[in-house]
């Protein structure tokens, strides 16, 4: 089918999506779950193609990362699809209800969205998460996933067609493959209620500048967290090295630290990182540190590696560390690791991010990690959602009123 040919079965399938009964959702997700266990050595052995062209393209070791689907990842989003159905019921429900002095009954029912298109970069378990968020939210789903994992994509959405086609309407989880169905998707405004770009700048750029329909980015994260002279100096080498080494070709993952020039243990944090063998480039305070530091540039500190890499500034006070971040932040994580409750409550007052996130790591703004059973990625946006996006921020409100006969 064409595009426009998808897009209008999708938007033929909302009809009957939003009035579906909950059990009929959450009959389609456990199917899902089930398909992909039964399915798990074809869609290993697509994958594999994919990675087999990744190394002879010679991607970067981040992005085959991602690409990367194991038995463990194929459970994994198997348990995800469940933990949606568990989630509670989003599609119908009142939210707010109130009774004005005329008598008139004021509901507010949360609805979905309608269509939603979402084109994403690199990782295939996306096709999975966004159909499953999708599902719950009375969604239909329009999506196309990067080229280089055009085999998984497509093997993950046969599985998922296959598992819900006689239990959901035609339309409900559709997958174009080309360029040319991107542009012509986003014409397309009379059929796809939302666009939603998961990726690099470069694609972002692309679809804010021709989507005719509105736009909610889920943008790079470059990801900071600053070091106060206070801080619990048993927490800080393992939050750090968490948040930078766990996986470091993710969104989330930590890309740029300050720390404060009073902390005393600065040398011992920056050989921790060293022996676990990130590439730290840092300021000359930084430097003065170990030998092994790489002089840091300006294009350092705006800069996104999803790399075993990371930029360092000794800073003087919390409001130069703060003044550093708002200067380079993507909105997307910020932590800090502090004791001091005026200077956390600081901290969190000056910064705009979608998630703040106080002695912890940055690797739990995360659907998962935040009890949403699972996102369709991090919004960067502020309208329709900031963070990440679970079936709840895939729905909106609408206004039920209720009468006995008030005119006005």
């Amino acid at each position: 089918m064409s595009a426009i040919e998808i897009a209008q079965l999708a938007k033929k399938a909302t009809t009957s999506l939003q009035s579906l009964p909950e059990e009929q959702r959450l009959m389609a997700l456990e199917s899902i779950a089930v398909a992909l266990t039964h399915h798990k050595d074809e869609i290993l052995a697509e994958n594999k193609k994919d990675l087999l062209e990744a190394q002879k393209n010679q991607l970067s070791q981040a992005m085959i990362d991602r690409l990367t689907l194991t038995d463990k990842s194929i459970e994994a989003l198997a348990s995800m699809c469940r933990d949606v159905a568990d989630q509670v019921q989003v599609v119908g429900t009142i939210v707010e209800e109130y009774t004005r002095p005329n008598g008139l009954v004021i509901q507010k029912q949360r609805i979905p969205l309608g269509v939603i298109g979402m084109i994403f970069e690199s990782r295939p378990n996306v096709v999975v998460d966004g159909a499953a968020l999708a599902i719950k939210s009375g969604n239909a789903i329009i999506l196309k996933g990067g080229k280089e994992a055009f085999h998984s994509n497509r093997k993950l959405y046969e599985v998922i067609h296959g598992a819900i086609q006689r239990i959901l309407p035609a339309g409900a989880v559709s997958l174009i493959e080309t360029r040319d169905d991107v542009t012509e998707l986003l014409k397309l405004h009379e059929y796809i209620d939302l666009m939603v770009p998961r990726g690099g700048s470069a694609l972002i750029q692309y679809v804010r500048e021709h989507a005719t329909m509105p736009v909610v980015a889920h943008d790079k994260g470059l990801c900071h967290m600053y070091v106060h002279g206070d801080a619990d100096s048993s927490i800080v080498v393992p939050i750090i090295l968490n948040a930078k080494t766990q996986r470091p070709g993710v969104c989330n993952a930590l890309e740029s630290l300050l720390l404060n020039e009073e902390y005393p243990h600065n040398k011992e944090v920056i050989k921790a990182l060293i022996e676990a063998g990130v590439e730290v480039r840092g300021c000359e305070k930084t430097q003065s540190l170990h030998q092994s530091v790489i002089p840091a540039s300006s294009e350092d500190y705006d800069t996104e590696y999803l790399d075993k890499k990371i930029s360092v500034k000794i800073t003087k006070s919390l409001d130069e560390a703060i003044t550093h971040i708002q200067q380079h932040s993507s909105h997307h994580t910020e932590a800090i690791l502090a004791q001091d409750p005026a200077v956390i409550e600081k901290f969190l007052n000056s910064l705009d991010a979608s998630a703040l996130v106080v002695n912890a790591s940055t690797r739990f703004n995360d659907g998962g990690e935040l009890g949403l059973g699972a996102e369709l990625g991090i919004s960067t946006s502020k309208l329709h959602a900031y963070g990440p996006m679970g079936a709840k921020e895939m729905t909106t409100t609408r206004f039920l009123v209720k009468g006995n006969g008030q005119t006005r």
